[in-house]
């Protein structure tokens, strides 16, 4: 089974346009769970654009499903970390201009950096995931930086999935991650997925051998405006894992 994490971020990019006190997150993870969420995830960036300190928080005081922190690699993000204690830090690049998160870390030039911050967060029995490239490279790194687990950048795959205009066009993009996964699984890495998945490509996981997460967001969101949480949420899970909706 494919784990699917329910990213929240953009119930708080709602709540922030107005500077209100709702849709509150906690309330969607609940949500998200009855929905079969399997982790929550959340994004505390640099200048709080949209999850709160008090969001995270709260998210770990109250969801049942483990919940899994992205944030850039800074001392202050680690400490927070650190207090909180979430099942899983996934640490991400970070620019302060981007709408989202545009790609994967540089693992060559941060080295020094990750290298301390993995030793940190393991230390404090939280797992560790690197959100990379889906390439090979990439994997061998997060393997000697002492990562527990890889979040293959899927933003790529997403918009030349979207581009393809036959289904062996497609199923040559998916051997990308076909082959990321397999490098990750031979290196006793976690193999997780990410960004610009939704509900027109995220059932090519599904023949991605040793893929065992996905973290998907505004797909989720935006399906839920017409939905509801809950019904988006199963509705993801489904194509994940219900062999009905395998490409092949």
């Amino acid at each position: 089974m494919i784990r699917l994490g329910v990213n929240l971020d953009h119930i708080a990019t709602l709540r922030q346009a107005r500077g209100e006190r709702y849709p509150d997150p906690v309330q969607a993870a609940l949500l998200a769970e009855l929905g079969g969420a399997d982790n929550i995830t959340c994004h505390l960036r640099e200048d709080r654009r949209h999850i709160q300190d008090r969001d995270v928080l709260a998210l770990k005081d109250t969801i049942q499903v483990p919940l899994n922190f992205e944030i850039a690699a800074t001392s202050s993000m680690l400490d927070l970390a650190i207090k909180l204690k979430p099942h899983a830090v996934t640490l991400v690049p970070e620019k302060r201009e981007e709408r989202t998160t545009e790609g994967g870390l540089d693992l060559v030039r941060n080295k020094p950096t990750l290298t301390s911050a993995i030793a940190r967060l393991k230390g404090a029995g939280i797992l560790v995931s690197l959100f990379v490239e889906p390439d090979l490279q990439a994997v061998v790194l997060s393997h000697e930086l002492g990562a527990d687990a890889v979040e293959f950048h899927t933003g790529s795959f997403c918009h030349k999935m979207a581009e393809a205009i036959s289904t062996r066009a497609q199923k040559s993009l998916v051997e990308f991650l076909v082959d990321a996964a397999a490098a990750a699984h031979k290196l006793d890495l976690q193999a997780h997925f990410g960004h610009g998945l939704n509900y027109s490509n995220a059932h090519w996981l599904q023949v991605v051998n040793h893929a065992e997460e996905a973290n998907i967001g505004h797909a989720i969101v935006a399906r839920a405006v017409f939905v509801g949480l809950k019904e988006a949420v199963s509705d993801m899970k489904r194509l994940l894992n219900d062999p009905a909706h395998r490409p092949y």
